[in-house]
């Protein structure tokens, strides 16, 4: 389908992070409205999930809602923070989907953020959107996540689950917490490096978000890497090769278990080979489908 931008009005939860701020940009370079859910000064439409307040008013004649909040997942795991990942997630999309489907007219397309943590530690297990769900921590939170969207999609939304890998940008995620020790020759494998890292550049994860608000034929969950994922060791060799200096000094792996627990456990070391099967067989052009590219672009960095 093709979208006339400047009739579009897309609700985002979740503006002011990295995936949310580059989205909300490109949105308003191509001339639609875009209305920010939140709870600062910068919100144009306020909430409140915890407390199950949404400003259901102000969403009228929304056209797409993209639907990308939640807590932060890179910090040391106690049990409330626990439960902050979950109920962040699970609270907001169930509140999402309710507003959505008492507006005497709901969008067309709910996309609402997701994960590939919901696939658990699988080794070098190739993972499609068919693959059988873990059982760990964040499994169980993505099924969750995703189910919370089951009214809305049984009234005939359009929902795609966007379950999103390591996003490469240096103004967040992975990749800003890495470049420091890389720039000076410190960085390395994590672990004996052997697992998998499926990841994305920003500028493809855009553009996905995008293509799929018009995908008219794809709903369900889509898989949000690149095409070809590296084991952790191979990461490390690129990313020191794109910056010119040597990525030789291993992160242990006891350390991180030490430092972060359980956390480090289900993210940093844990392998999931993702593949974006979805994406791929209805057409979406990867600009970036090999790590060094999409590192170069995200560095801005000269590209051969």
């Amino acid at each position: 389908m093709s979208i006339d931008w400047t009739r579009e009005i897309v609700a985002v939860t979740g503006a002011s992070g990295l995936i949310g701020r580059a989205l909300v940009d490109a949105l308003q370079m191509r001339g639609a409205r875009v209305l920010r859910i939140g709870r600062g000064a910068a919100a144009d439409v306020r909430w409140d999930p915890a407390a199950g307040r949404l400003d259901a008013a102000s969403l009228r004649g929304v056209t797409a809602v993209v639907h990308l909040a939640g807590a932060p997942i890179a910090e040391r795991w106690t049990s409330a923070h626990k439960a902050a990942i979950r109920d962040s997630r699970v609270q907001g999309t169930a509140l999402v989907s309710r507003t959505l489907l008492a507006l005497p007219e709901p969008p067309r397309v709910l996309i609402s953020g997701s994960a590939i943590g919901i696939y658990g530690d699988r080794g070098s297990e190739v993972l499609t959107e068919s693959s059988a769900l873990g059982q760990d921590f964040l499994a169980e939170v993505g099924r969750a996540w995703e189910g919370a969207t089951a009214g809305i999609e049984a009234a005939g939304v359009r929902v795609v689950h966007l379950r999103t890998g390591i996003v490469l940008s240096p103004d967040g995620g992975a990749l800003a917490k890495l470049l420091p020790p890389f720039r000076l020759g410190l960085g390395g494998p994590i672990g004996e490096g052997r697992q998998w890292m499926s990841w994305i550049g920003l500028h493809d994860q855009i553009a996905l978000l995008l293509w799929l608000l018009g995908a008219a034929a794809v709903r369900g969950p889509v898989n949000a890497v690149a095409p070809n994922p590296v084991t952790n060791a191979e990461f490390a060799r690129v990313l020191g090769a794109v910056l010119g200096r040597p990525a030789l000094v291993p992160a242990p792996a006891f350390a991180l278990r030490l430092a972060f627990g359980e956390m480090a456990e289900a993210t940093i070391l844990a392998s999931q080979r993702v593949s974006p099967a979805v994406a791929l067989a209805h057409g979406f052009p990867f600009a970036d489908e090999g790590l060094a590219g999409a590192l170069r672009r995200a560095l801005g960095l000269p590209r051969p």
